[in-house]
């Protein structure tokens, strides 16, 4: 074979850094803090209403390609409710499988070869893969650590426009940093985009999942963006059914189409019976939301405070899954290296931020801890920590 299998796209992406660290975890026993997925299942009700839809042959065979209207009609619901986002179920909802699908569709979709694509490094990363796939060019723009937090420059992200910059890619709430844009950073974000003219995709999967003072906020609803703003989320986070692949994209009907338009030689349709349940999950009382970010706000506590009594330095995350600290008090500086040895040294697998880098040098002092466990489990990982 004169030419390597794998084409040159996609030549810089290897094993996900999840996969090395799952096969660590489970080859030494450890306690897996690297994957942001619960582990316990979402509410019973729920649970039911897919084995409902099963049995009563609802979704068995292929749903429609935009995704049942049960659960589009619930999603505009959702967005109307919350947010006063007003979408039509029809023309400007569409189902995928999960929201990893549905950014690598809208990628797909709207980024022309060479095209230029924003996004707030560190990312998560089948963001840079799904560039690449599109042909695009990606232009980091680095969060960085400030005041407890991971902070946007907005001058530099600025400076990062160019005549071929096609859309900036935003995520919040962030992974794997916990910080939560503010409204005054969205404003600009805005601000800009109207000005340049420029898409924004904004995946928003754990938009449930913010803390103390902080509030989502959709950039869909700041002046001039809803036309011009793909709106990604998912059930995973929000009702720990990470295993359904459940995921919407919200947009302008000419937006939706395009990401359609990639969609559907992709799976083109996905989780039948699942979509009928989380129809029925997007309607549930708020207590089931508030309990949520309460249950996750005292875990997110119990392994921040753990990880500072082990010596770290902590980022308390406003929301997501995930804690992030920092290794250089404990006289380390390779997030990478560190993590690769921790599951030997004491039993414990977090994921460096490193790998979220295109500027590896960036994130390498840090590394990411999931907290979306039981509370035994997190206790029991701090305790390897403490006595690592």
């Amino acid at each position: 074979m004169k030419r390597p299998p794998l084409n040159r796209r996609l030549a810089e992406f290897g094993t996900t850094i999840f996969a090395e660290m799952s096969a660590l975890a489970v080859s030494t026993g450890s306690v897996n803090l690297g994957q942001g997925f619960p582990d316990t299942d979402g509410p019973d009700r729920i649970a039911e209403a897919a084995v409902r839809a099963i049995r009563d042959g609802r979704g068995n065979q292929y749903p429609p390609g935009p995704g049942v209207p049960e659960l589009r009609t619930a999603v505009t619901d959702h967005q109307r409710e919350r947010y006063g986002l007003r979408y039509d179920p029809d023309t400007e909802v569409l189902v995928t499988a999960g929201a990893t699908e549905a950014i690598a569709a809208a990628l797909l979709g709207l980024v022309e070869p060479g095209d230029e694509v924003i996004a707030l490094e560190p990312y998560y990363d089948s963001y840079a893969a799904c560039v690449a796939m599109a042909g695009g060019t990606r232009v980091p723009v680095t969060l960085r650590p400030r005041g407890g937090r991971f902070v946007l420059d907005l001058d530099e992200l600025r400076d990062a426009v160019t005549d071929r910059t096609r859309l900036i890619l935003l995520n919040t709430p962030h992974n794997p940093t916990g910080t939560v844009l503010t409204r005054e950073e969205l404003a600009a974000i805005a601000a800009l985009a109207v000005e340049r003219d420029l898409l924004v995709v904004t995946d928003e999967v754990y938009e449930h999942l913010v803390f103390d003072d902080s509030a989502h906020l959709p950039i869909a609803t700041f002046p001039g963006m809803r036309e011009r703003t793909v709106t990604i989320s998912s059930a995973g986070k929000t009702f720990s059914f990470t295993g359904w692949k459940v995921g919407w994209a919200t947009g302008a009907p000419e937006l939706i189409a395009a990401v359609r338009s990639a969609k559907q030689y992709l799976t083109y349709v996905s989780s039948g019976p699942f979509q009928y349940a989380i129809a029925e999950a997007l309607r549930l009382p708020e207590t089931y939301f508030t309990g949520l970010r309460d249950d996750l706000r005292a875990k997110r506590d119990l392994l921040a405070d753990g990880l500072a009594g082990a010596g770290f330095e902590v980022f308390r995350p406003q929301g997501t899954y995930f804690v992030t600290a920092d290794i250089r008090p404990l006289g380390e500086h390779d997030g990478i290296a560190f993590c690769r040895a921790l599951p030997g040294r004491c039993g414990v697998v977090a994921i460096p931020h490193a790998v979220f880098y295109d500027h590896r040098e960036q994130g390498l002092p840090f590394v990411r801890f999931a907290f979306c466990k039981r509370a035994e489990v997190l206790q029991e990982a701090v305790k390897r920590l403490v006595a690592r």
